[in-house]
């Protein structure tokens, strides 16, 4: 499979500003395997520690934080010379390692030729903690979910994605219904690593639902593990109100569907300790769609969304037939699947805010911005749309530009563009001027 993340690891690799780099990221969205397969491709070799299985090397920067005498223990350890030309030190689950992050200073300031990355689970809690951070003497990448284009490739459809990408909408319209079909692939399988491989692999639906209820309970087991006790059943409770959270057309997270009588002070760690540990996405309201957004931002009004579409659906059990034959059923949550889906592709590349005027029943439902300019996002999720709402803020907000994002193809009308949404990404192009 291709990640491609790999590009900005390569861009690390050749940056005279490198230092140390921390992948952060939820647990198995492929941190370990992009690391490895980064380093096949870029350097002659890897001196790979995992401090959750080696556990004889967890103390190694107990004593001091001498790089000489670090290196030679990892080199023993992996039986690779960590310090020649063109070798990758590589340090997994280094929250396992006592004052793991601590030492990256020291490697920076003492030791800067050295390409060194750390990764590990639920690594954001263990920076929010109580570690010595060193400021400034690090680099941080997050790694998230397969994009849809990278599971198209992974499908072995990559003059799609080329057509996608060249924005070739001649062709792209010849081909839209079997980008349609594939996106409702991408609805079920969703972009955890493992799942699509299976899914690439052997088509089996059900062998895709069973890695992904493995995944959930292996983050169901870390609420217990890592969480602190008193809070662990909260963060259970948040976990699990997600697909009411979506399913339902709130103009914001409703903590009364969390348990009822619910307050958000008794919740606020809980959902911190989620959004550290990338299980869940928080997007926030803005109070007027101005320039720059932030200085309008309501954190008092947000939607959270799941990690991942795929185990969004695992959660609420959504069968492979319901999902892809388009059962009327199904109408309720498809739209908050089609949202999660848009928010997956676009977040931590653009900002992304929402917008609900008071007393209104307009609602926009992300908005970014470049430049001057607030770029209105409406999802639909499927081919008859109507855009009351996105007209009404675009005439009121006297917006140049606004996207409607659908099942339909692409089409300008004025100051209004509908683009397909599997070629969402070309809001990437919007909001970043190109």
């Amino acid at each position: 499979m291709y990640r491609i993340a790999i590009e900005k690891l390569a861009e690390w690799k050749d940056s005279h500003r490198r230092k140390p780099l921390i992948v952060e990221g939820a647990r198995q969205v492929g941190k370990t395997w992009l690391i490895k397969e980064f380093a096949k491709r870029y350097y002659n070799g890897i001196a790979y520690v995992n401090f959750e299985e080696n556990i004889m090397l967890r103390n190694l920067f107990e004593m001091d934080y001498d790089i000489d005498r670090i290196t030679a223990a990892i080199s023993a350890v992996t039986h690779t010379n960590c310090t020649a030309d063109g070798i990758l030190i590589f340090l997994d689950e280094i929250q396992e390692a006592k004052n793991g992050i601590t030492a990256l200073k020291y490697f920076q300031e003492n030791a800067p030729h050295m390409h060194v990355i750390v990764a590990g689970s639920l690594l954001g809690i263990q920076l929010h903690g109580n570690v010595s951070f060193p400021v400034g003497k690090v680099q941080f990448m997050t790694l998230r979910p397969m994009s849809f284009h990278e599971f198209l490739l992974a499908m072995g459809e990559e003059q799609l994605v080329k057509m996608t990408i060249d924005e070739d909408w001649t062709n792209l319209q010849m081909f839209a219904p079997k980008m349609r079909e594939l996106l409702k692939y991408y609805y079920y399988v969703g972009g955890m690593p493992e799942a699509v491989q299976s899914f690439c692999q052997y088509r089996d639906w059900q062998e895709v639902r069973n890695i992904q209820k493995e995944i959930l309970n292996s983050y169901e087991r870390d609420f217990s593990k890592h969480a602190p006790a008193e809070i662990a059943p909260r963060i259970h409770d948040l976990w699990m109100s997600l697909p009411s959270q979506l399913s339902k057309e709130n103009r914001k997270f409703i903590y009364g569907l969390v348990k009822q009588g619910a307050r958000a002070r008794e919740y606020e760690i809980a959902m911190q300790w989620l959004v550290d540990g990338g299980l869940v996405h928080r997007i926030n309201s803005v109070k007027a769609a101005r320039i720059p957004l932030r200085s309008y931002e309501d954190r008092g009004a947000f939607k959270l969304y799941c990690v991942d579409i795929g185990l969004l659906g695992a959660m609420c059990n959504l069968d492979s037939t319901t999902l892809v034959d388009g059962n009327s059923i199904f109408t309720e949550f498809k739209g908050a699947l089609t949202e999660q889906y848009v928010m997956q592709q676009l977040v931590g590349r653009i900002e992304l805010f929402y917008y609900s005027k008071p007393n209104s029943s307009q609602e926009i439902d992300f908005l970014s911005q470049s430049g001057m300019d607030v770029i209105p996002i409406e999802v639909k999720a499927e081919v008859s749309v109507k855009a009351k709402s996105l007209r009404q803020f675009v005439i009121e907000n006297s917006s140049r530009r606004a996207y409607r994002l659908s099942m339909n193809d692409y089409r300008q009308e004025d100051r209004l563009t509908n683009l397909p949404l599997y070629a969402v990404e070309r809001l990437l192009k919007v909001c970043h001027g190109v």
